[in-house]
């Protein structure tokens, strides 16, 4: 194009557009924050979440390169008397930057989202959820739409994007079985995150393995369990999906424990009873809002048989409050004059039918 052939209206029609295109850049930006800050967070600031306040610094630079797209538009569709003359597409440099406003509005609602999800749960102490899992489903988010926005530029161009997708797919599927065992263990990582069978900090028993501890840390792929014995015990998502869990500190970690215990044949049961009851009663660490029971459950070979139950704080406690109970138990008894049989058998021997 001869810029030397433009007459003095078209020029002025170009510094008019220009004109506008500026004023709008210029203006636009104020009345935008203005709309956003004053008149929007007005309404938001009385919300007990601060969601909306993320929603909007996500969206609000955006909205401002979308006015500035349509401003640039509305200028250069006033001068037709140039590009009637040039070999350019316009529509198809409006769909990119359209589409590229829309790529970046989609980005940052994903990033800026997940890191308010992230400190929300940091908040409410679900720390090993937002550390591991949220950044995880935050950049598989933004490779799925990265694919996505490359997809639709490229078919849009008219450019064949079937073997692209084909190669993505039979890609995942090779990927897929040869790393069945990782993807088993992120799966079930994923539901123990979600479901929350068990905590950080939480004691818990796994039956099959015959292992049991207190988590230390739940992984995406592994779940670590430090024994009492000062020993981690590093086990598969995929293994733990597959067993019986206790956890010994959920709904809460207040533990009732049993013994059996056996008097004499001759006992006042009543007796033996209250000497029981009293003496758990007395023991440091037994909770004292809770009941303490002395139920006799058996009549044994050698003894009456009484099952003693009694609550504790925690289930850490359990092996050191059988010692104390127990002792509890025979000092009480003994001092009550109550025998603790043992077992023992009675032959009798008639020496004058052997005799015969």
């Amino acid at each position: 194009m001869n810029w030397s052939t433009l007459t003095q209206e078209q020029w002025i029609d170009i510094g008019i557009s220009l004109l506008i295109f500026l004023s709008i850049a210029i203006l636009g930006r104020w009345i935008i924050k203005f709309i956003f800050r004053r008149i929007i967070r007005r309404f938001t600031r009385h919300t007990k979440t601060t969601f909306d306040d993320t929603l909007l610094e996500a969206v609000a630079p955006p909205f401002y390169w979308l006015t500035l797209v349509y401003a640039f538009k509305f200028s250069l569709n006033r001068l037709d008397f140039i590009f009637d003359k040039l070999d350019f597409d316009l529509n198809a440099f409006y769909f990119v930057l359209f589409w590229l406003i829309f790529s970046v509005l989609a980005w940052r609602l994903i990033s800026d989202l997940a890191k308010w999800y992230e400190t929300q749960l940091a908040a409410t102490k679900e720390i090993e959820l937002g550390e591991q899992l949220m950044p995880f489903l935050r950049r598989l988010l933004l490779i799925i739409l990265t694919v996505i926005v490359a997809i639709i530029f490229l078919d849009y161009f008219s450019i064949e994007v079937g073997g692209f997708v084909a190669t993505l797919g039979i890609g995942s599927l090779a990927i897929a079985l040869a790393a069945q065992a990782t993807l088993s263990d992120t799966i079930n990582g994923f539901v123990i995150m979600f479901d929350r069978p068990f905590r950080i900090g939480d004691r818990i028993e796994m039956q099959e393995l015959n292992t049991w501890g207190d988590v230390v840390d739940i992984g995406l792929r592994s779940t670590r369990i430090r024994t009492r014995d000062n020993r981690m015990v590093i086990v598969p998502n995929s293994v733990i999906g597959k067993s019986l869990i206790v956890n010994h500190s959920y709904p809460d970690t207040q533990y009732r424990i049993q013994i059996h215990i056996g008097v004499a044949y001759g006992t006042d049961v009543e007796k033996a009873r209250e000497v029981i009851v009293n003496a758990v009663r007395q023991v440091e660490g037994v909770l004292p809002d809770r009941p303490v029971e002395a139920l006799f459950v058996e009549f044994g070979d050698s003894a009456l048989t009484f099952r003693v139950r009694w609550w504790l704080e925690t289930y850490v406690d359990t092996r050191r409050m059988f010692d104390k109970v127990n002792t509890a138990l025979y000092k009480s008894l003994n001092e009550a004059g109550i025998e603790i049989p043992f077992p023992h058998r009675v032959i009798i021997y008639n020496k004058d039918k052997f005799e015969e």
